[in-house]
């Protein structure tokens, strides 16, 4: 596609990727000039490099093999409610992060449920801070994303090779040796690799169920630095080790990618013929279950704890609503004006810089790119009261990597479909990005848009740095009363932020499918 002449020129698309890239590596290069120099790593650097890598590996090991038997079952099980059962078990990628922990104090905590049923058996309560209390987080935010990974690469399989199993005589075993595990096989390495680097530079989830320095990551490490030291030169290090170990992942997840595939089908509806014993569905219905319960519950346990408070909220938390929405709103206008073009120029020239350029904000700490931001903007203005800009920069430039993953297939479809076709018609440009490229991926524009609005709403990174009580978002209001011991306040609070971040997905999501053409 690359060798034609296209409708669209990849020049905003550069231009974007460029801006990005100037961002990350100013911010970076703000960090490093106003560090001094020192040392090497010291104990606590090596203990939280240690902390950080182990509780990424366990939650990415966890989180990907619980969800292979959650994407088998939904593979190979059609009932009713299923599509809308898949989209709520997504509900906690979305989620606010401050909200889940919340929801999983309320489920697994010391006076959680699951702590009274043990104690109606006459066992001990259960202790969720600490290392298993921060897997256990990163186990519920990521389980759905990896089970939606893997159950696209089973979907992948045309059903004429299920279809041709069946009629060779194929049972369950040969079934998984010649098309299920060969699936599986290559989405396992980039699932694994996403959640292992999501959990890398996860931050509030270890600032509130670490439990101590034993549980410190290299995130929270460069928060503290920052925020309680100011050594720059420290949080520096730490930043340089953190995208370093990410990046590797990355790496390894590439190069263990298996080639080829299954071919191309009919697109007929897949039937699976190897589920068909009572056997399977009972596992299958167990593994639906299970998951459906993990996932759940502690979104019930939000809503039943914040429903008596929500009418007696304080001025402060719905001031805070305020400014988290309009932060939502800067950052998704940010994000559609960096990944459309981006998507685009991806779409035409398949460089691999793009797209690496593109993913940044899943390897670069959001603190750090604050910080940096905010040393860059400090000799010529009051960096606090620009505290609101900077979050919205940055929560754009996180949200960035998920927002190509939905644009850009689409974006490769609509060019390979319609391009020549534009072209001969006389359209192209702006001509072209609104009457064929806007109208056909508005689907995947109003997910992206939703998406990134969801993720702002919910985070407690940068301005957790940098906010005071007047500028404060609503994550950082509810992590305030939480502290504050305002149990109550914090729960109405946590219900409130949950309401307005779904609110703004499915606002957006609705917008882009109303209407859009197939």
């Amino acid at each position: 596609m690359a060798g034609h002449p296209q409708p669209l020129s990849p020049r905003p698309g550069i231009i974007a990727a460029l801006s990005v890239l100037a961002v990350v590596l100013a911010a970076f290069g703000a960090v490093l000039w106003r560090a001094e120099p020192g040392g090497g790593p010291g104990p606590a650097d090596w203990a939280a490099l240690r902390f950080t890598v182990l509780q990424a590996v366990l939650s990415a090991v966890l989180s990907v093999a619980l969800a292979i038997p959650v994407a088998r079952a939904f593979a190979r099980r059609r009932f009713p409610g299923r599509g809308t059962l898949i989209t709520l078990l997504g509900a906690p990628f979305l989620l606010p992060v401050i909200v889940a922990i919340l929801g999983l104090l309320a489920v697994f905590g010391r006076s959680g449920w699951l702590s009274a049923l043990l104690g109606l058996a006459g066992l001990p309560p259960v202790q969720i801070y600490g290392l298993h209390g921060v897997v256990l987080a990163h186990v519920f935010f990521n389980l759905p994303l990896a089970v939606r990974l893997i159950l696209q690469g089973w979907q992948a399989v045309p059903s004429e090779r299920f279809r041709l199993a069946a009629q060779l005589g194929c049972g369950p075993r040969e079934v998984w040796h010649l098309l299920e595990w060969p699936a599986l096989r290559r989405a396992l390495p980039g699932a694994l690799a996403i959640v292992f680097a999501i959990c890398l530079t996860s931050f509030a989830v270890a600032l509130t169920l670490g439990g101590g320095p034993r549980a410190t990551t290299l995130e929270l490490a460069i928060y503290q630095a920052f925020r309680f030291d100011f050594d720059l030169g420290r949080a520096a290090m730490l930043s340089c080790i953190q995208v370093a170990v990410a990046g590797v992942a990355g790496l390894v997840a590439l190069s263990t990618l298996p080639e080829g595939g299954f071919g191309a089908g009919l697109d007929r509806p897949v039937e699976r013929w190897d589920g068909a014993t009572p056997g399977a569905r009972i596992i299958d219905a167990l593994a639906i279950a299970a998951a459906s319960l993990f996932l759940i519950l502690p979104l019930a346990a939000v809503i039943a704890a914040g429903l008596p408070g929500i009418a007696s909220l304080p001025p402060p938390v719905w001031r805070a609503a305020g400014v988290s929405v309009l932060v939502a709103l800067a950052s998704t206008v940010l994000l559609l004006s960096l990944a459309l073009p981006l998507a685009a120029t991806i779409a035409i020239r398949r460089r691999g810089w793009l797209e690496s350029i593109g993913l940044l904000g899943l390897t670069a700490s959001p603190l750090v790119i604050g910080t940096g931001l905010f040393l860059l903007i400090n000799p010529l203005t009051d960096p606090f009261a620009l505290a609101l800009p900077v979050t919205a920069v940055v929560n754009a430039v996180m949200a960035l990597p998920f927002a190509l993953r939905a644009l850009v297939p689409g974006m490769q479809d609509v060019l390979r479909g319609y391009g020549r076709l534009g072209l001969s018609l006389g359209m192209q440009g702006a001509g072209f990005w609104r009457l064929v490229v806007l109208p056909r991926l508005r689907p995947q524009i109003g997910f992206a848009a939703g998406l990134c609005a969801a993720l702002s709403m919910g985070d407690l990174g940068v301005i957790a740095l940098f906010a005071d009580p007047e500028r404060a978002t609503l994550p950082l209001q509810v992590y305030r009363l939480m502290g504050a011991y305002r149990m109550q306040s914090a729960e109405a609070a946590a219900l409130l932020l949950l309401v307005l971040a779904f609110g703004l997905f499915w606002l957006c999501d609705k917008g882009g499918r109303s209407g859009a053409e197939a």
